[in-house]
């Protein structure tokens, strides 16, 4: 991967040639924050730490369960729509069709995987990577995972404005805990653009065209399956261009064939270039600039490249213990005396020790779960329930508020640990 790095290093040094009309603004807005000798360091350490990881095992650096099975990585997603017409202003419905494009392409489980060329069948890979809706914000009460901000701003470059509120955008989440995607009328040609592994965390996401998202309401042809915006996630998980960003330039890959240039267009059949002329360019696969209708597939090789973002020590690592999407929100009722509901009572309130919780005559209850969760949401106990009464220990915990969520129940009960 020793020409990959050398490019990499060289991030600010060069231009990409101009081929062709560029929708995809990734690669010019990493070079412009590349500029920066600090953040050209931060990148290159992402990428070393990624490199050195692969050509391990398939779907290599990943979080992995028992007897090596691979684990399944869910990341908290917030969209933040930033119009300045109603038409700009897109539906949840819209919104939702792309979170669920997103995982049907991510897990290859798309109704054009067998479109996909026989050549590279065996090498079409599932991410074992899914996405969702945040339910909690920030501060640890519910939400749709979707904002939305009126702006005055005519529309948006590859500058960032759209990422903070002082610019006329919405400012991120945090990033460590969640996938920030701003919505929103871009000009010049851009049709989306991603900040890489490594890059300043109050600008850390993907911007899309309103044009160009989900496959339903504002979206345009050729950007009309979500597929834009599979190809920025492929950047933000570390991904570069497949032609490498010049011309049959290394795109850190192995599995991907060279490639001169970004495929404009559905091209078929078999297409060579940069004097290859056994096996043909892969315009089929994601991080090309193909159409929508005829991108279906990530690598191998380009999943554990993914992957490795989540390793331990990885620039995405933090993710993994998010719970923007897993915990409970915070419910905004104050703690009585005590918790008592039909069948049901929670005592001590405030607890010292022990929290009691005795279900009554709901035997229903027994085999489900009780779950307790910290002010931040995240659960800290989880206990089978037996019988009548469960005992929760809390002498360890630190003082303060806890909430218990008892079975299948929407209900949260507040309680407090002094």
């Amino acid at each position: 991967m020793k020409p990959f790095l050398l490019a990499l290093a060289c991030l600010a040094c060069f231009s990409a040639p101009a081929i062709a009309q560029l929708s995809c603004f990734s690669y010019k807005y990493q070079q412009e924050l590349a500029k920066d000798p600090s953040q050209l360091r931060s990148f290159q350490q992402a990428e070393s730490f990624s490199q050195n990881l692969l050509g391990r095992e398939f779907i290599s650096g990943a979080p992995t369960g028992a007897n090596g099975s691979v684990n399944l990585i869910r990341i908290p997603v917030v969209f933040h729509i930033v119009y300045n017409t109603s038409e700009q202003n897109i539906s949840d419905d819209q919104v939702r069709s792309q979170i669920d494009i997103l995982n049907k392409e991510f897990r290859k489980v798309h109704a054009d995987t067998g479109r996909i060329p026989s050549a590279f069948r065996e090498l079409a890979a599932d991410t074992y990577i899914e996405f969702v809706l945040a339910r909690i914000n920030p501060q640890g009460y519910a939400t749709s995972g979707i904002l939305r901000k009126k702006t005055s701003a005519s529309g948006f470059v590859n500058d960032d404005k759209v990422k903070f509120s002082g610019s006329g955008g919405d400012d991120a989440w945090d990033s460590d805990r969640y996938l920030n995607i701003w919505v929103c009328r871009t000009t010049m040609g851009i049709y989306g653009y991603s900040s890489a592994p490594g890059g300043p965390k109050p600008k850390d996401g993907i911007v899309l065209n309103y044009t160009a998202i989900g496959n339903m309401g504002t979206a345009t042809a050729p950007y009309n399956k979500g597929r834009t915006a599979v190809h920025e996630v492929g950047h933000w998980l570390g991904l570069r261009h497949i032609w490498g960003d010049y011309y049959c330039g290394d795109d850190g890959i192995d599995d991907t064939p060279k490639q001169g240039t970004p495929t404009q267009g559905c091209p078929s059949g078999s297409l060579f270039s940069c004097n290859n002329s056994t096996v043909a360019i892969m315009y089929n696969n994601y991080m090309d600039l193909t159409s929508d209708a005829c991108t279906n597939m990530f690598t191998v090789g380009q999943v554990a490249k993914m992957r490795s973002q989540f390793a331990a020590g990885g620039p995405r690592f933090p993710l993994l213990s998010s719970n923007g999407a897993t915990g409970i929100p915070l419910p905004d009722a104050e703690p009585a005396p005590d918790v008592e509901e039909p069948s049901i009572r929670i005592f001590p309130n405030p607890a010292a020790n022990f929290i009691s919780i005795n279900i009554g005559a709901q035997e229903a209850l027994i085999g489900k779960s009780v779950t307790l969760h910290n002010q931040f949401g995240q659960q800290v106990i989880r206990k089978l329930i037996a019988g009548t009464v469960t005992v929760l220990p809390v002498s360890s915990f630190k003082n303060g508020v806890y909430y218990i969520k008892i079975g299948e129940s929407a209900k949260v009960y507040k309680i407090v640990k002094g």
